[in-house]
């Protein structure tokens, strides 16, 4: 696989299990400094052998107190790196120089009073005085360690920020990184700027210059295959190896049956006009719908069809390499367009949970016959748009809703059968269209339309008794999909939309939304 090239020293982001790490490393990414995350696990010398500007150490759901608890190494605090400590961070860092945190039995959740103490500013410069942020946490801080100065507390908490501008040690108790902290983005970059002393010298032109430089190293003169689906993630991580790489890559687009109505003739007309690039199309419908014959487990969908995508490619690669003849070059690379989100929900990085399995990360078979290029693998969404508009994309990529490798095999509840297929792209195709007519393509980050195969319900159409299936819509409201929440589109809209499918497609008697948030639910159903 490839990363991010290490031309720009990191701010190391420890993840100590919080539900907000990765937030934490966008938001110092939108302040133009380039970040990373690391685990808790991850010791002493080996963040510092990533020669970093500055660390983060991040909130997590543990007391300083408990056996199991993330530690913090002494050493760390000796090293001359400016550190800043959030939340469990906060108390960990406090903790370890030797200051009083305390089990009061006084808890703060949710959003919070925090008034400045004393004269000293330092990391809230900028701030009022008083303001609102979100906090979420049991134990708390009652002395702050020696040398240290207390900026801000609560009515329930004595030390609920502090700073040590001559070690270049700071810590807040709220988390500045959401937006329910009005001033947060601000504390985050008087860290960065002010306690760090660092300089907003990172963007996306960076990643295409650095990955440029990245993939070259990598493959060489060798040729290289790129699994294009048609999404944003895929076009960009393709387009980004062709700039790299030029004639030495071909884009395989695997036409497998699950995509909505249009977007392989999308692929083939706007990604190949866009890029120029060399573009392979295999129809492989019938190997798809056939090897989900009978499966209605969605792990194991997931798995089938990653499988299938990689067989897809083999043989793709065998009748190009054949097509190249006995002097071509073989081809050794597979291009993914794996983003940061792919990787954390299936279960990459130390500890974390697999959520689901994602086609491109959980699902690869063991005996896979290319080498990884993966340009992307560190990016959020909105990175990956901000790298396609800046490599010349047109919007109609860049700017697609996501939709998920496994394509709408996925947001089958149930078998996937060719019939059931048809009957969902209608659905989807209308609510689309509806959605765009109504102006509302931006108001959401994706809107999932979902068919509950293996469930029926009674109606009445046209006077008469129905038995017909229910669609589900899920519009979801995100930043970078870690998160989500449900968007509240006009009921008018709604109306329409429900109104066309039940009149329009057949075999769907019923519409119903989705309002549940990510977590507890994930944004697709499967």
């Amino acid at each position: 696989m490839t990363e991010l090239a290490p031309a720009h020293r990191p701010v190391l982001v420890v993840d100590n299990g919080a539900q907000y790490a990765q937030l934490i490393a966008r938001r110092v990414r939108e302040a133009n400094v380039y970040s990373e995350i690391v685990p808790h696990t991850c010791s002493t010398e080996q963040m510092l052998a990533k020669n970093p500007l500055a660390i983060i150490l991040s909130g997590g759901p543990s007391s300083v107190y408990a056996p199991e608890a993330p530690g913090v190494q002494q050493d760390l605090f000796d090293a001359g790196v400016p550190i800043l400590g959030i939340c469990y961070g906060f108390q960990a860092m406090a903790n370890s120089l030797g200051g009083t945190v305390a089990q009061t039995g006084l808890r703060e959740y949710g959003s919070t009073d925090v008034s400045s103490v004393g004269n000293s500013r330092s990391i809230l410069d900028g701030t009022p005085d008083h303001q609102k942020v979100w906090m979420s946490h049991g134990d708390t801080v009652q002395q702050a360690p020696d040398g240290f100065e207390v900026l801000a507390s609560t009515v329930s908490t004595p030390v609920a920020a502090f700073a040590n501008e001559a070690k270049g040690l700071f810590g807040v108790q709220w988390h500045p990184e959401v937006k329910h902290s009005d001033f947060g983005q601000q504390v985050l970059e008087n860290f960065l700027f002010r306690g760090a002393g660092l300089e907003p010298n990172w963007d996306t032109g960076n990643v295409i210059d650095e990955q440029v430089a990245v993939i070259r190293e990598q493959v060489g003169d060798a040729r290289v295959i790129c699994g294009l689906s048609g999404g944003v993630d895929s076009a960009v991580a393709g387009a980004l190896v062709q700039k790299a790489v030029g004639e030495q890559l071909t884009c395989v687009f695997v036409d497998h049956g699950l995509l909505r109505q249009g977007e392989a003739e999308q692929v083939e007309r706007d990604f190949v006009a866009a890029t120029g690039v060399k573009l392979y199309v295999a129809h492989e419908t019938e190997r798809f719908v056939g090897a989900l014959e009978g499966v209605s487990d969605p792990e194991q969908k997931r798995k089938i069809i990653g499988r299938e995508f990689i067989r897809a490619f083999e043989e793709a690669e065998r009748k190009l390499a054949a097509e190249a003849g006995a002097e071509g070059k073989p081809i050794k690379f597979l291009v993914q367009g794996t983003l940061y989100p792919d990787v954390v929900e299936s279960g990459g990085g130390e500890g974390a949970a697999n959520i689901k399995s994602h086609h491109n990360v959980g699902g690869l078979p063991e005996d896979l016959q290319f080498e990884l290029v993966e340009p992307l693998r560190a990016l959020f969404k909105d990175e990956v748009r901000a790298v396609g508009a800046e490599l010349g994309l047109p919007h109609e990529i860049v700017g697609r809703q996501p939709f998920p490798g496994p394509g709408l095999g996925i947001r089958i509840i149930g078998e996937v059968t060719s019939e059931r297929l048809d009957l969902l792209r209608q659905a989807d195709a209308i609510a689309r269209a509806e959605l765009t007519a109504a102006g509302l393509d931006g108001a959401v980050w994706q809107m999932p339309v979902v068919l509950l195969a293996d469930v029926r319900s009674v109606g009445v159409q046209g006077d008469g008794r129905t038995y017909g299936h229910p669609i589900v819509l899920r519009p979801v409201s995100s930043e970078d999909a870690m998160t989500a929440d449900w968007s509240r589109l006009p009921y008018d809209l709604m109306a329409r939309i429900s109104n066309r499918i039940t009149n329009e497609v057949d075999g769907v008697n019923r519409v119903v939304l989705d309002v549940t948030s990510k977590p507890p639910g994930t944004i697709e159903w499967e």
